[in-house]
């Protein structure tokens, strides 16, 4: 026998006289709300114990989902069991919210649950780590092609700290992949340009705008209470001291660079894996020479290009911070753009490294203008 439906109005009216309401949706999809005086158990918990959730079979159960579907099929496995008075509610909580019946919402404000819904509803963000990008801070070093859609996207995704470093200004030239920047903005400081951007991206996310070339001096000081670290810088100087700060501090380190149509990426963790994942130092022991590593302004690159590499930065400081998935810790991520493929190399911890080896006594920090440009 075919459970039955019921329109979410008689719903309400069966709940106010003391029925059960049960919302069988999984606990990130009432994120959102569910219908008020509903208590939640997902259709897979009432599936493997029935009777621990619903003791009394001749209680009247109202079940509700998002669209009707799923509440059905609990409710046909509950008639199955033995339950004589459950029904489904039509429409489900969709429907519900449309008939403008009660609901029950999350302590969250209207903005933060309409701006954040789509990872809302993902069980590997949810609520709950949503709120952890809220609580969190983001390091960015550069503000400019990597920086650019890194930032973006971290600011739209609700990560609370924004910190940029960056002491240069918008150029004409930069237009053409810093795309933070604008026209109307040539001159300003780069920092300064990209707050304007992510703010009025996102008003939730806090941007600290910090004009300044990143030294031995104040890297620490940048470093503090940060979650993530993200390199994208243009100079070899700037990228050996933020590995090595990260190393000393502990905090992780999405890297990524670009050169004419070749991009890569990875992270590096070695601070806080210390003998099982690489530094910046592993794979680059040795800054390359001048010649051998010249910049965007003079061996060029696609605009299209950071990017790419920028937007994957961004994907993996997200995953660093909500702990979900497999980072790119101990690979390196290469990405040809001319023929469109990814290459992966595995990346071992040099056991002789000057910064992370185990065992290697911290040494302070060298003169990396003088060491990234001598021989």
């Amino acid at each position: 026998m075919s459970p039955r439906e019921i329109s979410p109005e008689d719903a309400q009216a069966r709940l106010d006289a003391g029925a059960i309401l049960i919302d069988v949706r999984e606990d990130h999809e009432r994120a959102l709300g569910s219908a008020k005086g509903a208590r939640g158990i997902d259709h897979a918990s009432i599936a493997a114990a029935p009777n621990v959730h619903l003791p009394d079979r001749a209680a009247e159960v109202l079940l509700i989902c998002q669209g009707g579907r799923r509440s059905l099929m609990t409710a046909q496995l509950l008639a199955d069991n033995g339950y004589a008075n459950v029904v489904s509610i039509t429409g489900g909580t969709s429907a519900w919210e449309a008939r403008g019946l009660p609901m029950s919402r999350p302590d969250i404000d209207a903005d933060f649950s309409d701006r954040y819904s789509r990872h809302l509803v993902l069980p590997e963000v949810g609520l709950a780590g949503q709120q952890r990008l809220a609580e969190a801070s983001i390091l960015l070093v550069g503000a400019g092609g990597l920086g650019s859609p890194a930032a973006l996207y971290l600011a739209a995704a609700g990560v609370g700290t924004l910190r940029l470093v960056d002491d240069d200004v918008v150029d004409r030239s930069n237009l053409q992949r810093q795309v933070l920047h604008t026209e109307a903005r040539i001159g300003q400081l780069k920092v300064a340009s990209a707050a304007v951007a992510l703010s009025a991206l996102n008003p939730r996310t806090r941007i600290e705008a910090i004009g300044e070339r990143l030294t031995s001096a104040n890297v620490e000081q940048h470093l503090q209470g940060v979650d993530v670290a993200i390199d994208g810088a243009d100079n070899f100087p700037a990228r050996y001291l933020l590995n090595d700060a990260c190393v000393h501090l502990g905090v992780p380190l999405v890297y990524g660079a670009v050169h004419r149509f070749h991009g890569q990426a990875s992270v590096f963790d070695a601070g806080r894996r210390r003998g099982i994942a690489p530094c910046y130092r592993c794979l680059f022991a040795e800054p390359p020479s001048a010649d051998a590593a010249p910049n965007c302004a003079q061996a060029g690159v696609l605009g299209v290009l950071p990017g790419v590499i920028g937007l994957l930065q961004a994907t993996e400081a997200i995953k660093l911070i909500l702990g979900i998935g497999e980072s790119l810790a101990g690979r390196l991520l290469q990405f040809d753009a001319l023929t469109m493929r990814f290459r992966e190399t595995r990346l071992a911890p040099d056991p002789e490294c000057a910064v992370c080896a185990p065992g290697r006594k911290w040494q302070g920090y060298v003169d990396y203008q003088r060491f990234c440009t001598a021989g």
